[in-house]
């Protein structure tokens, strides 16, 4: 029989884990607002030249093109090789996270009247950590002719070494579709 303790600590878990999506942002400069919704051609930058083959490497840059193109088009944006209307950039980085959470049988209350008075007793407070990787993409939309940022997007999410080729390209897909769900941002009237 499990005890009412292992229980909620095992289902405070899996709710957490079911929590644990994709956070993304946006800014963009207000002035090129009207630049930002005539855009209709876009080219990619070089690609960034570091140390970190974790994130930058020919697989992962596969992968954020695919979603970012995929996304563009759908919307109807075209790559082009001369001439775009805006160049996009990105940048990524994988950081060392620790999740710290101190739970009790009665989620923090010394007395819970669902449970019966056998259960009564002294609640000693659990603490449990964890180590994760979290990643971070980033796509800038620079203006072509002016050589200017208009648009940043950004994504942070776990990441999960386990994950399959398909689930790490299916992930970043959602990232991409959760930043780009709003551009270009419409004018304020």
């Amino acid at each position: 029989m499990l005890r009412p303790r292992l229980v909620v600590v095992s289902l405070l878990v899996l709710a957490l884990a079911a929590c644990a999506g994709i956070e993304t942002r946006t800014d963009y400069d207000p002035g090129s607002v009207d630049k930002l919704t005539g855009y209709r051609t876009y080219a990619w930058l070089p690609s960034p030249h570091t140390q970190n083959s974790q994130v930058y490497n020919p697989i992962v840059e596969s992968r954020v093109r695919k979603a970012v193109e995929q996304e563009l088009q759908s919307r109807g944006y075209q790559e082009v090789s001369q001439n775009p209307d805006f160049k996009i950039g990105w940048h990524g980085a994988v950081d060392q996270k620790l999740d710290v959470q101190t739970v009790d049988q009665y989620y923090g209350y010394a007395w819970d009247p669902w449970y019966s008075p056998f259960y009564l007793g002294p609640s000693v407070p659990e603490t449990r950590v964890r180590e994760y990787q979290e990643g971070t993409l980033i796509l800038d939309f620079i203006d072509a002719a002016s050589n200017k940022l208009v648009w940043r997007g950004t994504a942070q999410a776990e990441l999960r070494e386990s994950a399959s080729a398909s689930k790490r390209q299916e992930r970043l897909n959602e990232a991409v579709h959760g930043m780009l769900k709003d551009f270009p941002p419409k004018p304020k009237k």
